[in-house]
């Protein structure tokens, strides 16, 4: 049996139940107001009653219809208004995407008004001006942003920054990333734009005072704090060994004090300590030089900090040219340590010794350097034929790099 003939049944059993309801009892309604009285039955009654709610209903839907039909008929309705600003904002945005920054600005800025998200309209109109090199025109945009929406301020502030940036507008943008960093501290993107900013203007020691707060909020991948912390601290050191040169008898060392603030893992790196040891070596303090890299050769040889070792005067000579003669054993034909050995051993003025290390380090790799130290120290000890014929291999050195040019024919000697 089908549900609608069940749906019939029930129908037609509550119809009889009600008209035999009514046949045997119609009730009797009574409604008096001043001098108005109306009198009917109880089912009359209820009948209108239903009648009124069910007009009432009608009535009620009807309106709603007009309504929404007049919300989309209408052309100047609120609804009809917001849509035509949502396709022309999707428009700008397209147009943003290629590249098209006039026509972008043109239309987000139309749109935004009427836009369901003015804020993203005006944030990329303001960088669409700022493509065009419209600079005050993007920062009224950016004020604009924020009358639209006034809790959007890190999002606003933030782009702020980027375009300063891009302006070279150092002091701007480090008022704008101050007064955020103020209210939000760990603010990830903020902390960035702050350590790119100080790059730029090479504050080393405001960055330097940054480094723990982005390795701590993770800020930059692993290696790239690395090397930013690297290129920070040498700039500190050549900073402190420019200022040690002015320095005062009695005070502390600037150069000393830097190298003290490293972390220990940096102060153990080739690499800084050679940059440390460079800047001792212009300061004269050749003996606190030699101290600081004779312990780490001992650990680990280095080309770089060898070379710097043969150039430096420590406080005794003679233990600082047996100290390198002990690494010999281990790489005998190493170019840079003979040359090394050479310099000490000259420093010991013991010069048999040290034209055997040049000679060696020669004989072992054609270098302009060890070829002036070897030309020196023959032509000083009256060799002049063996000083000619290394100056004359150090020529070719020098040769090898000159232009392919026409000489005339070498004149042969008169007879």
């Amino acid at each position: 049996m089908s549900k609608s003939y069940l749906a019939v049944l029930a129908v037609l059993l509550v119809a009889a139940l009600l008209g035999m309801a009514v046949a045997e009892d119609p009730g009797y309604l009574l409604i008096a107001w001043r001098n108005v009285s109306l009198e009917t039955s109880i089912w009359v009654g209820l009948a209108f009653l239903l009648a009124l709610w069910l007009g009432l209903s009608l009535l009620r839907a009807l309106v709603r219809f007009l309504n929404a039909s007049g919300r989309k008929i209408n052309p100047w309705s609120r609804h009809n208004r917001q849509r035509r600003a949502n396709l022309v904002t999707t428009r700008g945005l397209l147009e943003f995407a290629e590249g098209h920054w006039k026509a972008a600005q043109r239309l987000l800025q139309r749109s935004a008004p009427a836009a369901d998200q003015p804020l993203i309209n005006y944030l990329a109109a303001a960088r669409a001006a700022h493509e065009q090199g419209d600079f005050s025109g993007s920062d009224e945009l950016l004020r604009e942003a924020y009358d639209s929406t006034p809790k959007a301020e890190v999002a606003i502030a933030v782009t702020q920054a980027q375009l300063q940036l891009a302006r070279g507008q150092y002091e701007q943008a480090l008022a704008t990333l101050t007064r955020l960093r103020k209210r939000y501290p760990k603010h990830v993107f903020a902390l960035k734009l702050m350590s790119r900013l100080y790059l730029r203007l090479q504050d080393w020691e405001r960055l330097e005072a940054l480094l723990p707060e982005l390795r701590k909020q993770k800020v930059l991948p692993a290696d790239d704090l690395q090397h930013l912390e690297r290129e920070v601290y040498q700039a500190l050191l050549q900073q402190a060994g420019e200022r040690g040169q002015h320095q005062a008898p009695g005070e502390a060392h600037p150069l000393t004090s830097c190298w003290g603030r490293l972390p220990k893992a940096l102060r153990q790196d080739q690499e800084m300590l050679a940059v440390y040891a460079v800047q001792l070596r212009l300061l004269g303090l050749d003996a606190t030089a030699e101290e600081a890299l004779r312990p780490e050769l001992r650990q680990q040889y280095s080309d770089r900090l060898m070379h710097l070792y043969g150039l430096l005067s420590g406080a005794d000579p003679q233990r600082q040219l047996a100290t390198a003669e002990k690494w010999l054993s281990a790489q005998p034909h190493n170019p840079v340590l003979l040359l090394a050995l050479g310099r000490l051993a000259l420093r010991n003025q013991l010069w048999g010794k040290a034209r055997e290390y040049l000679e060696a380090s020669f004989h072992s790799k054609k270098d302009i350097q060890t070829c002036a130290e070897l030309v020196r120290l023959l032509d000083q000890l009256g060799e002049v034929a063996a000083s000619q014929r290394v100056l004359r291999a150090g020529f070719e050195l020098m040769a090898g790099d000159l232009p392919a040019l026409p000489l005339p024919q070498r004149a042969l000697p008169a007879e």
